[in-house]
């Protein structure tokens, strides 16, 4: 924070107009902003908030646990899908015809 201030006051007092002044310019807008963000992430802390995951995952029987996304792409019918949870759950998978 002083290391701008102390650009913005050299750029007042120079007043120079050439490619000097145009770097120095720059120099003060980046640490202006370098300060900013060190000030907001003083304000916020180092503490996470909880996250609350009841709210983000859905039930346990809607979620289809060991499988990931690469499989659940290749998997794209419903039928497949049910009968991935069949199999999870030890039916042949004919309980539903």
């Amino acid at each position: 924070m002083l290391a701008a201030l102390a650009l913005l006051v050299t750029l007042v007092v120079w007043r120079r107009q050439d490619l000097l002044g145009v770097v120095l310019a720059l120099l003060c807008v980046l640490l202006t902003m370098v300060a900013g963000v060190s000030v907001s992430a003083a304000r916020q802390g180092n503490d996470p908030e909880p996250v609350d995951w009841s709210a983000i995952v859905g039930p346990p029987e809607l979620m289809p646990y060991g499988i990931d996304a690469d499989t659940l792409d290749a998997l794209d019918s419903r039928d497949a899908l049910r009968a991935v949870r069949d199999r999870r759950r030890g039916s042949t998978g004919l309980s539903g015809r």
